[in-house]
């Protein structure tokens, strides 16, 4: 899941790249971190109702590239509503390969 660059500059790390880290590499899958970018900023998602999650993160992510691999998978720390991950699926899909995508989360609040 990507940050937004001035999020990632706070931060000085992005935790969904750390946590893919280690799977890829126990998987022997490619890491493709810089696949997508967040375009536009916004505000937490944590700090959002859960019916302003949506249009908090229309539009915000945009593919650098094509994709070239028939499956992608976005890992992200937490799922709560999942609009984050909607919204970067469907961007995926919208100029991607006709395979699949998953989501693989860290968390998920009861």
């Amino acid at each position: 899941m990507p940050l937004h660059r001035t999020r990632l500059r706070e931060r000085g790390f992005n935790q969904a790249v750390e946590l893919a880290r280690p799977l890829v590499r126990r998987l022997g899958i490619p890491l493709a971190a810089d696949l997508v970018e967040r375009v536009r900023p916004g505000q937490p998602q944590n700090s959002l109702h859960k019916s302003r999650r949506q249009q908090n993160v229309r539009g915000a992510f945009a593919l650098r590239r094509p994709l070239e691999a028939g499956h992608v998978a976005v890992v992200d720390d937490v799922l709560t509503t999942g609009a984050s991950a909607s919204e970067l699926a469907g961007r995926c899909g919208a100029r991607g390969p006709s395979g699949s995508r998953s989501g693989w989360w860290h968390a998920r609040p009861p």
